[in-house]
């Protein structure tokens, strides 16, 4: 999965002017990818890590994003949680054409335009009621012609209502460009996210991508918006939830697991990007986690 040179997507949408789409968990579909299209994707079923753009964050059920043209993405499951999910997301994808088309016609969905801008940063549309999402996903789906463009168009009108919209990624476009530096950063991104928990150090990350450790440090930074060390430590404390609230692990065998070396150093970094105590935090999202699961009397 690089960082800046996603796969690139092409969306058929020659016969329908939006796509629907649903699929579980694993699946091959859940890629590091860009497409044309704006995306609407919400979370049904695990936890685990959403990549967007240089964002790197927490997804949960209900979670639900708007990506824009290009953006790339991917939203990756939490390695604890190693049982098959029937779907874990819905999705439509919906071209900005379209859209522009939409609002030339009807003036009054011009407002939907700035929501729209927002999401080529990406959007997280925190605290939106998940039931009403699926709600609006399942009637999208299960519409079709006429009435399938009218349901999607009542979940955007309520999407722009949310007054809660948090934009995401520092990185709006993918870089298309070829140029070997991004290509050199994005292997060194994928080499941290897949091995997280051995030794990594800039000067042999600077090595493998052929670069002086100066040079190396600016570019990367210019890329992922941290430092060599900062990224490292983000995406080892992100493993480190997962494994907080989906095992009972002791917080010292988590700490070793992920990569660090001593557990003072673990608690002050966990602290520092989470706000709180890996004990702190196990508690809260599993309080969390159980609330969302007890029925309403």
């Amino acid at each position: 999965m690089s960082i800046m040179h996603p796969q690139f997507e092409v969306v058929d949408r020659s016969t329908r002017s939006i796509r629907y789409l649903e699929h579980g968990w694993p699946t091959d579909l859940c890629r590091w990818h860009a497409h044309e299209e704006y995306e609407l994707h919400l979370i049904v079923e695990t936890r685990g890590k959403a990549f967007v753009g240089n964002f790197i964050g927490n997804f949960e059920p209900g979670s639900l994003f708007l990506t824009g043209p290009n953006l790339p993405h991917n939203w990756v499951t939490d390695s604890v949680s190693s049982e098959k999910i029937e779907i874990r997301d819905m999705l439509v994808q919906f071209s900005q054409k379209s859209f522009e088309k939409l609002a030339e016609g009807f003036p009054e969905f011009s407002g939907i335009r700035k929501m729209l801008d927002l999401a080529a940063s990406g959007i997280l549309f925190k605290g939106f009621n998940a039931t009403f999402a699926r709600g609006h996903m399942e009637a999208i789906r299960d519409n079709t012609g006429p009435e399938r463009i009218l349901a999607f168009i009542r979940f955007l009108v309520r999407l722009n209502e949310h007054a809660e919209k948090v934009t995401l990624s520092e990185t709006k476009l993918v870089n298309a460009d070829g140029n070997s530096k991004y290509a050199r950063i994005g292997n060194i991104i994928d080499h941290i996210l897949e091995n997280f928990s051995a030794d990594l150090h800039a000067v042999d990350a600077a090595e493998m991508a052929g670069m002086s450790l100066t040079t190396f440090g600016r570019n990367f930074s210019s890329v992922t918006g941290h430092s060599f060390v900062e990224f490292v430590n983000r995406v080892r404390i992100g493993q480190a939830c997962g494994m907080l609230y989906a095992s009972d692990d002791q917080v010292t065998s988590i700490c070793f697991d992920v990569g660090f070396k001593n557990v003072a150093n673990f608690n002050r970094h966990f602290l520092k990007i989470k706000g709180m105590t890996p004990s702190i935090y196990r508690e809260t999202a599993r309080k969390q986690l159980s609330d969302k699961m007890d029925p309403v009397l």
